[in-house]
This record gives structure tokens, sequence and C-alpha cells, in this order.
């Protein structure tokens, strides 16, 4: 389906909505969209977010916003989330890193702005940046279980829902409403600042205008750089070179085996601007955001790594450090209807992407990896009959890819592909019935390589629950059945690729993958008390995962995709409890916990780059005006790993934070400042293609401001 027909179907998707929207009467029931702040009155209009935010399907979100969110801030969505259950990060570098979920990441989990996809080319490859920025963000959501089907059959791990104000959610009480945030962290000289300005132009127009900036430096780490496994074998190159009579390759070897502290070529510089306008009622919504995203970051170098090009008289030549400099224009529709009869709602949202992005060697142009992508979704939000209530929907997708330059370790493709889903829920009292379907049919091709394939894959889930009326707790258990088409750097990929400092060869063979999963849950949820424990298993069938083989091309280590079975099984489980009140004071004790296994079947050893088991506890001091929080996260070491990766040991950090609202909980003013790593100690993350030379920051102390008026 080429572009032109891809726009005629969006149209057939969203256009009749716009007649709809005019002739509505303002005699809708008002509706909320969960996002809370402190400058509206109760009675005002607020959209609902583009997915069935009332199922209960949702119930297991985790989600973070406010203060929390502020003081988690960091320049990539990776590294803001990682305090959450189950949740960890690829940590590629301080300028790349995606959300890692139950150790699922890449094209597992879907990263989403506002319920549709962030098109952009970071899940081609952990060195991409993902191109949202936290700055904006007003609520980040993590969405697990049944209700993912609403947005991928692919997100077995899950889907990251990062929410902004771009496209206006509701009418500003003001005049002019103004939202700031800024801050420092001394660990790389990490200064930030962001902005937005809403405007109500009638009782029922806004326009919204935003920006932010951030500039970093290289980030700095305790003790050497290099791991202890890694610096061990670079010191024994060196010792081999200087044998051999290589003195300069010998000390130039020992010099960084013996790098501190700070990793070099990590800096990173990153601006965004965006606009929208919104027009509000009753009956509807309907909304229009343009939006720039640019930003420039290095990747950090492996010790020893180098190649030859493709010229054969060139040999290895020395090559400057890797940057990469990215750039994306973007323009987002969303809108709604509110609806009389079985149906309540018809909610839209489409999204526009050109994105760019050239990785540099030194001062010379590498590879320019373009990306131009629509994605668009409807649905149809079914009304509450007797306690069953839904939603159907329709999802499209079209991607042009391409890569240009010696180290265009894919080629040019394109991806289409359609989507029919539906979640449906059942309340009969003490118990819930939910279930979900999904069905996608996914072309890739590629006119290079006469390559065309289409896969149709089917998933689905059901769930049912024990939540007593007027109770706190609900326990229940989810099946779900999952299909996933192999992606194009999957089925594609063959060369080297510089950023990654790997040769990487995929198999234009792979089917699709399949998965039977499961998980049970209980939940306890009072005004002083919430639990939440999850265990869960995946059972895949044509597992495709990505493994070094041990072997050389181009001078590069050759990672290699292959398609296995696989077992994946863990749990995750938060709690938080009040545990005394002294005075204006509520003394809250939290924690979180979180594991997960994941191997090859057949003897296949483990699955690469699994979080290990962790551990994070917490005691928060909360008021209206001041909350006082100390908390220390112990992270496993993980010795079960996959053929030449190497282990990684475990660590105990040490945290401390404050925000004080000097004006009250409604004041609109927060100030806050923090402590990370009280105690210097190094840190990796497993789940880090990069860890063994790029390790986590050393002690970081953080102040930022938030206001809203």
């Amino acid at each position: 389906m080429s572009h032109r027909k891809f726009l005629i179907s969006a149209a057939i998707l969203i256009l009749p909505a716009a007649p709809a929207l005019a002739q509505t009467e303002d005699t809708a029931e008002q509706r909320t969209s969960g996002l809370s702040d402190d400058f509206h009155d109760d009675d005002m209009i607020v959209v609902t977010a583009p997915y069935v935010d009332q199922l209960d399907l949702l119930a297991g979100t985790s989600a973070l916003s406010g203060d929390e969110l502020a003081e988690d801030l960091r320049g990539q969505i990776g590294d803001s989330l990682t305090s959450l259950p189950g949740v960890s990060s690829t940590s590629f570098s301080p300028g790349a890193s995606r959300p890692v979920l139950r150790g699922f990441q890449g094209p597992r989990v879907r990263v989403l702005t506002d319920g549709i996809g962030s098109l952009d080319a970071s899940n081609t490859s952990v060195d991409h940046a993902v191109t949202i920025d936290p700055l904006t963000a007003q609520r980040v959501e993590i969405l697990r279980g049944p209700a993912v089907l609403l947005f991928g059959g692919d997100a077995i791990g899950g889907a990251v829902n990062v929410i902004d104000k771009r496209i206006p959610r509701d009418i500003p009480d003001d005049a002019v409403h103004l939202d700031a945030v800024g801050g420092y962290g001394s660990a790389a000289d990490d200064w930030s600042i962001a902005g937005s300005v809403d405007v109500p132009l009638t009782p029922k127009l806004v326009i919204h205008a935003d920006g932010s900036f951030r500039d970093t430096g290289d980030v700095r780490v305790p003790g050497y750089i290099l791991s202890p496994t890694l610096r061990a074998d670079v010191l024994a190159d060196a010792a081999e070179e200087l044998e051999e009579g290589h003195v300069d390759e010998a000390a130039e070897l020992t010099e960084a085996a013996n790098q501190s502290g700070h990793v070099p070529n990590s800096a990173s510089r990153t601006q965004t601007a965006g606009a929208g306008i919104a027009y509000i009622d009753d009956g509807g919504n309907l909304g229009f955001s343009v939006s720039y995203y640019d930003t420039d970051y290095g990747v950090p170098a492996r010790p020893g790594a180098g190649h030859a090009h493709d010229d054969p008289g060139a040999g290895e030549e020395e090559e400057g450090p890797v940057t990469i400099g990215l750039e994306q224009i973007r323009a987002d529709l969303r809108g709604g209807v509110n609806m009389g009869g079985f149906f309540e709602a018809l909610n839209f949202r489409a999204g526009y992407s050109d994105y760019e992005h050239t990785e540099f060697e030194g001062d010379e142009i590498g590879t320019v990896f373009s990306v131009s992508g629509i994605e668009a979704r409807a649905e149809l939000v079914q009304a509450d009959h007797d306690g069953w209530r839904g939603v159907i929907g329709t999802q499209i997708l079209a991607r042009d890819f391409n890569a240009i330059g010696a180290e265009a370790f894919v080629p040019k493709n394109s991806i289409e592909s359609w989507a029919f889903f539906t979640v449906q829920e059942a309340d009969l009292g003490d118990i819930e019935l939910e279930g979900a379907l999904r069905f996608d049919q996914t072309t890739v091709s590629a006119n290079s390589l006469n390559f065309d394939r289409s896969f149709n894959t089917v998933s689905g889930a059901l769930g049912v629950a024990y939540a007593p009326e007027d109770g706190a707790l609900k326990i229940g258990a989810n099946v779900s059945r999952s299909e996933r088409a192999p992606s194009a750097e999957e089925l594609l990929s063959s060369g080297p690729h510089i950023a990654t400092q790997a040769f990487e060869i995929g198999n234009p063979d792979f089917t699709t993958e399949k998965s039977w999963g499961g998980e049970l849950y209980a939940r306890w949820d009072s005004d002083d008390v919430q639990l939440s424990a999850t265990i869960y298993s995946n059972f895949f069938k044509d597992y495709i995962f990505e493994a070094e083989t041990g072997a050389e091309e181009d001078g590069l280590p050759v990672f290699q995709y292959f398609q296995r079975d696989a077992t994946y099984y863990g749990f995750e489980a938060s709690a938080s409890a009040v545990v005394a009140r002294v005075g204006d004071f509520d003394l809250i004790a939290d924690g979180v916990a979180d594991y997960v296994r994941a191997k090859i079947s057949d003897a296949g050893g483990a699955v690469p780059r699994i979080p290990p088991l962790r551990l994070l506890g917490g005691i928060k001091a909360h008021s209206d005006n001041l909350d006082l929080r100390a908390e220390v996260e112990w992270s496993d070491s993980q010795r079960k790993v996959a053929a030449f990766e190497t282990p990684t040991d475990g660590f105990t950090m040490v945290n401390a934070s404050a925000a004080w609202r000097p004006f009250g909980k409604e004041g609109g003013v927060t100030l806050l400042a923090s402590a990370n790593n009280i105690f210097d100690v190094d840190d990796r993350r497993h789940a880090s293609f990069t860890k063994d030379y790029v390790p986590l920051s050393g002690r970081d102390i953080r102040v930022s401001a938030k206001f809203s008026f």
C-alpha cells in the first residue's frame, strides 16, 4: 500500500467524525482524562485519553507524574522510568536509552506518544535515541496485560505511553497558563529547562506552545570506566602487543584500560519546540500540533574497536569519535466525538514523522538514516450496558526507512501494516471478565533485494478477576496468545554498524514469533496501603534474538539474529503503606522488587541482556508543603549469561531527595533536590549493550524547580 493509498484509508477512518463533531449537541456526559492539575475548576471540560482509561484492564498500570516525574527526569525516557516495578533501561549512552519491560526490549516494547508510536528509528538499534523529551511529558504510563493489544500485537513486554499537552486536552481558566521546569545535575554538568504556555482564544478554542533545552557534558563515573572483565582483557591485549614489539599499540590499550573519571564522548545537547491548537466542547474535541526534535550526542567507543571500510586498499584506519546528529519534524492529529446509543464515543489519532539522523566518524559523515512514517488509529468506545463495555478499533502504519553510507547495515525498506482490535470487559459483580483480540497484517519489502513478505498475525488475551464490591482487594489471572511479525532489522540486517561497533546479520527466512503467556496477580488499594504483586511467564515458539557469535567481520564482532524456542518467567511487586502520622507528616514506607529469567530451549543458554533481581526500598515523610525521602536500591549480580556475554557485578545504591512546596499543595511551585548514588558506587545495567564501558553515573547532586501558574 503506497502512502497515497494510506492517506485515503486514514481519511476514510477519520473524516466522517468532522461533521459529527459539528452536529453533536453539548449534552454529552462530561468525562475526565485522569490528568490532574491545580489550576482548573471542578466543572472544566477535559478530553479523554486516546485509549479507554475507564477499563479495569488498565488497573495494573504503573505511572509517573507530577513531582515524582520531575525528580526522575533524565535526557532519555528509558532512564526516567527505572524506579517503577519491572522496568529497566538499555542505557546505551546518556543520549540513547529505551525502556526494558520484564526483560523485553526493542520491538517487543512499544514507546508511544499519546497513543501513537514515536515514529523514529529507536527500535532499529539501541544506539538510536527516542524522540520523546521527558521534559515536556505531563504523565508517563507503563501498560501491561491484555490492554496492550490496543496498541500492538508485538508489544509482548508492554507499552510506554508518554502523555504531553501539545494538543491541549482542556480549556484553562486563566487568560494565560504557564508551566515550566528547569534543573541541574552535577554528574554530567547537566543543565535543562522546559516551558509551555496555553492560551484560550475562545471558551472552546485553545492554543499551546512549548520548548525545551538540555545540555550535558561527559558523564562522571566512579573508578575505572571499563568493567573488571573488560579491563583485564584490554590489559592482556596490551601485554601481548608489547611482547610483539608494538609499543605504541600497547601504550594506547593500557591508557584505555586505566581511563577513569568521565566517560569520553558521552555528552549530549537536545532542543525541542512544539505548537498545538484544539477545539473542545461537551460534544467532542479536535486538535492538531506540529513539533521539532533536535539532538546531538556522543557514542562512547569500546576500547580496541575499529574496522576497515569497504575499500580493500584502505586497510584499518584511525577514525574519530562517533557522534549522532538527529532531527525529527512531526505533525499530530487527535479528536473525539461523544455519541449516544451503543457507542458513547469515537476517538481518533494520527501522526506523521519526517526523521533523519547522521552518524559521524569524527568530522566525516558515516551513515545517514532516514525514516518517514504515518500512523493512525480510530476507536469506537462502547457505552456501559449492565456492566459490559469495551472498545473496537483499527490501526494503520506506513513507514519508509533508508540508510545511506558505507555502514548501511540495513537496506532501504518499507513497512505497511493494518490492524483490527477489540478489548471487552464484563462486570458481573464480584467477578470481572476481560478479553482482547487483535489481527495484524504486516508487509515488509526491500526493492534492492527483491524482498517482499507479508505476515498475518493473531493475538488474544483472556482475564478473570475477583474484586469484591466496595472492597480494596483484587486478585486475578490473565492468559494470552501473542504473535509478532519479524522486524525489518531482524530480517534484513547485513553489514557493519559503527555506532554499536558490531557486524549485524539478520535472516530473511524468519517466520512469525509466537508465544503463550500467563500471569497471576493480587492487588490491594486502600487509603493507607497499596500492594501489588504479579508472577508471569511466557513460552515462545520461534523466538527471535540477537547474540554474539564469536566471529569477526571487518574487524568487528559479529552479532547475528537467531530463531529458537524460549521461556521467560518472573515476578514484580510494589508496596506503599502509611506506617505513622507525626504532626502534619505521613510516614510512608514503600518498596519495589522485580526479577526475570529467560532461557533459550534445548540447552541454548540464557537470553542475552536480561536484568537481574532488584530490590528497592524507601521511607518518605510527606506533607502538603514538604516531602523528604531516602531509599536504597540493591541490584544482584547477573551470572546467567549467554555465550560471549560478560557477567555483571551487583551494586547497592543509596539515594535521597526533598520536595518543597512553599505555597502549599495548590500553590503551583515545587523546589526539588536530590542526591543520587550518594556513596559513589560503580553500577552497570546488565540490559545495556555497552555496560562494560559505559557505567551509570557516579554521585549526582540534582536541583530543579517546577512552576505552574
